[in-house]
Formats: C-alpha cells, sequence, structure tokens
C-alpha cells in the first residue's frame, strides 16, 4: 500500500504545480487569443500581485483574506494603468514589437522588485485555513495543494462556462474568428 500512496502523492503533487502553472498561464492564453495580443509580462503582473500579498500581510499585519484583495486590486489598478498608457499603442504593432516590449516590462518589474524589496525570497507562513493535511479517502495530503487543485479547477469551469455557455462568449467567440464582421 506504501507504493500506491507514494504515487498518488506524486499524481497530486504534480496536478498542484500543474495548476500553479495554468492559473498564471491562462493570462496569456485569453490575452493572445482574445485580443491578439502577446502579452508575456503576465508573469510580472502575477509576481507583483504576489509581492504585494506578501507585503501586506509582513509589513501590514494584515490576514490572508484582505491581503489577497488588496493584491488583486493592486495588480487590476497598475494593469489598467499599462493598458492605457503602455500597451494600447501596440494593440496594432507588429508581435515581434510585442513580444519585445512585454519582455522589456517584465525585466522593468524585476528590476523594479529588487531594488525596493530585494533580492533575497520572502517567506510567509501559510495562513491557518491552508496548513495541514487533509483526508481526500486513500490519503491524506497538504491542504495548500488541494486547495490549488480546486482553484484551478473552479478556473478551468468558470473561463468553459463564459466562454461556452453564455452570450458574451458566443460574441466574443464571434470577435476572435471574425473581427471584421463582428465590428
Amino acid at each position: 500500500m506504501i507504493f500506491g500512496v507514494d504515487v498518488a502523492s506524486m499524481l497530486l503533487g504534480g496536478v498542484a504545480a500543474g495548476m500553479v502553472l495554468f492559473i498564471v498561464s491562462v493570462g496569456l492564453s485569453v490575452t493572445m487569443g482574445l485580443m491578439g495580443f502577446v502579452n508575456l509580462a503576465h508573469g510580472g503582473f502575477a509576481m507583483l500581485g504576489g509581492y504585494t500579498i506578501v507585503l501586506a500581510m509582513k509589513r501590514g499585519d494584515i490576514g490572508f483574506v484582505p491581503a489577497l484583495a488588496i493584491g488583486f486590486a493592486a495588480t487590476a489598478a497598475l494593469s489598467a494603468v499599462c493598458e492605457r498608457l503602455l500597451y494600447a499603442r501596440l494593440y496594432k504593432a507588429p508581435e515581434l514589437h510585442q513580444v519585445l516590449f512585454t519582455i522589456g516590462l517584465v525585466f522593468v518589474m524585476i528590476a523594479s522588485v529588487t531594488l525596493s524589496i530585494g533580492p533575497e525570497s520572502q517567506p510567509l507562513p501559510l495562513p491557518s485555513l491552508l496548513q495541514g493535511q487533509i483526508d481526500l479517502g486513500i490519503i491524506r495530503y497538504r491542504t495548500y495543494s488541494v486547495v490549488l487543485i480546486v482553484v484551478g479547477v473552479a478556473i478551468v469551469v468558470g473561463l468553459w462556462l463564459a466562454f461556452e455557455r453564455t452570450r458574451l462568449g458566443a460574441q466574443i467567440r464571434a470577435a476572435v474568428d471574425n473581427r471584421r464582421m463582428a465590428e
């Protein structure tokens, strides 16, 4: 039975790690697929949101859920400013220009975080709600990893429902398939 537990543990760990990559990369798929814009800076925005959460919790002594809301709001606000001031100028530019700009933006984000916070990791203990293990029937596994898997699946289902089962989704798909016709 130990062999089965080890395999289940490895599979769950792989799925949890895959969900982290999916959650970060889904932004690239959506922006490229729907907007036709190659935005390689989506990981940089995820990094800024993560640092905002960590700093709010460590330096602001704010709980996990409010820090999560602050991180989301701050990242969304910065994204809106960047979209208006920077990205809007590149919508009709060649893909190479979009790639070069967004990679440059990532370098600026990394340098800004390194200069303002430092190059070292910012460890943060998990909130009590995500600590410990949960019994899955066949194995006890890290609660945090199980939550990552559940959130990733919820995002997949939400995106699928939004794009495939709503009127807005049908309009977006029509615009992507034939932008001139949709206009």
